[in-house]
Parts: C-alpha cells; structure tokens; sequence
C-alpha cells in the first residue's frame, strides 16, 4: 500500500516520491502543478483475478523508471504543465464511503482549477470520480476504452460492482458514453444498450478494422470530456496483469491515434486509468500504466 500522509505533513508527496521521477530542482509546487494525481486502491468487487488495490502504488513505481522526454514533441512535456501527487488516502471499507471519498478529491481538484487524473483501483470509482464532473458541467461525455460494456445495472446482487460502472455513470442524465475496445458484454445489459442509443456510442473491438480514430473523435466531440482507461481495453497479450484480461483487444498506437485525434479537438477536464492488477512475473503492465498515464496528461493538457 502507498504510505499514508501522517497529519503533521504536506498531503501531497515530495518530488521523487510522487508519479514520475522528477528531481526537486525541476519539481513545481502543487499550487503551480496545472495536474493531480490521486491514486485511490479500492478493491471491493473485483470478481475474477485480483489486486487492483496495488495498482497505483505498482504504477508509481514503474513511472520512476521512464524516460520523461517525448520524441513525438521533442521535449519534456511535464515541464510544461507540472504533476502533483497526492498520498493515497486511508481507504474505507465502505463501497459508497470510497466512492464519497473520492469525489472530494476530485471535487478539490476542480475547484482548484486542476486536471484531476485518478489511479485505481478497480473501475467501480469512475461513478465517484466523475460526480462532481457532472454537477459542474450541463453536458459531460465519458470516453471509456475497455474490454466490457460496464452496462449492468446490478452484478451479484450489488449496483455498485465494477461491472456497472457506466451504467452508474449514465445515471447522470447529462453524461453521455462513447466506448471502444468492447468485446465483452451481456445479454443482460443489451436491453439498456438498444434502449439509450441516443447517449451512447459504442465502437466494438471486432470492428476495428473499419473504425477510425476520426470516427470516435466525432463522435466524442469537443467536450468537456472525462477518459475512462480500463487497461483491460487492451488486447490481454499486452495485459495479463488485470482482473479479467480479454483477447481481440486494442494494441499501443491504435490506441495513441485514438487519444491523439479525440484530445487534439476536445476539452479533457479529468481521466482515470484503472484495473491494473499487478504480478511480478509481468511488470512489463505496470510501466505499461504509468506511460499510458503520462500520454493521457500531455495529450489532454499540452495544447
């Protein structure tokens, strides 16, 4: 587990400790930083294979391993907009209580005028990441990349599982969805599906091949928009280490070009990425996450 900020001291953590590895002499403070981190293990129902509770902790870590120079921008892109990361908070066992808790991280965040970019955890946190979201803006769309439609409206007996996590979202009536990647999805969601096609937009993995990023950024539009990264979006070869990882996904730059068309043209005001389930024989995912992080940030705020 990430270490918990005592009382007597900063909320956010030191340069070295937070996402990225970034030297005190070249560190912003967090009233300067323009993005926060706030990495949230929730682990409550992840259904099949476990440990999205290490995962922000995992990414963190990885991030301190990367190159930070951008060869497509040619420079060092967190230069421009400045990261500040919160310690992760004591985590209640409560799943509404998590869900409370987060969105007064987000809701801070905002109201301080920064990109909120959480880590998860499993992806039950969306609902509460992007609640205060959607009190602010009259229409706000949720980009999510992810193997599964997220569409129940209950799983097992709960509302609040990871398995319902756009379904939740939608409860917003203001919020509209458009997802790619999908390849996993239930009888019992395509009711709601076929029934709300006016708020949702979805771009099937067995499409992709006549898919293209110009499409999705249509249909997302110019925002506000909020991304969703279940990294189970990506094919499973690429991730194993994820709770339920699902063959026929997307690869790395289909989905860069992806990112790179919706953000060249839309307001992004926040994005999570979520569903790392760290694994020691495939530390390869957790950088994975952390260069995923780093590209949603520099696309979002270097405009």
């Amino acid at each position: 587990m990430l270490n918990v900020v005592p009382k007597t001291q900063s909320r956010f953590m030191a340069p070295g400790e937070g996402m990225f590895d970034i030297k005190p002499q070249d560190a912003v403070s967090p009233e300067q930083a323009k993005a926060w981190i706030i990495p949230f293990g929730f682990e409550k129902t992840v259904s099949y294979g476990l440990g999205t509770r290490r995962g922000p902790q995992m990414a963190i870590r990885a991030s301190h391993e990367m190159e930070l120079f951008d060869e497509s921008l040619w420079k060092e892109p967190f230069r421009d907009y400045g990261v500040a990361t919160f310690y992760e908070p004591p985590m209640p066992d409560d799943h509404q209580a998590a869900l409370d808790l987060l969105s007064s991280y987000v809701q801070e965040t905002i109201d301080a005028g920064k990109f909120p970019l959480m880590i998860g955890g499993e992806h039950s946190l969306t609902p509460g990441a992007i609640k205060p979201l959607s009190a602010k803006y009259p229409k706000l769309t949720v980009l999510q990349f992810d193997a599964h439609g997220d569409l129940r409206d209950e799983f097992r007996g709960n509302r609040l599982s990871h398995a319902n996590a756009m379904r939740r979202c939608l409860d917003h009536l203001n919020v509209n969805l458009v997802a790619v990647g999908i390849r996993s999805i239930s009888r019992d969601e395509i009711p709601f599906w076929e029934a709300n096609q006016n708020r949702i937009k979805t771009f099937f993995a067995k499409d992709k091949r006549t898919w293209t990023p110009a499409e999705i950024a249509a249909a997302v539009g110019t925002g506000p928009v909020y991304i969703t990264f279940d990294i189970d979006g990506f094919d499973s070869s690429m991730i194993p280490a994820t709770g339920t990882p699902e063959p026929g996904g997307l690869f790395w730059d289909e989905t860069m070009d992806i990112l790179k068309a919706v953000t060249s043209q839309a307001q992004i005001v926040g994005a999570d990425v979520v569903e790392l389930a760290p694994n020691d024989a495939h530390h390869a995912c957790d950088f994975l996450t952390a260069k995923l992080i780093y590209k949603i940030l520099t696309m979002s705020l270097c405009k």
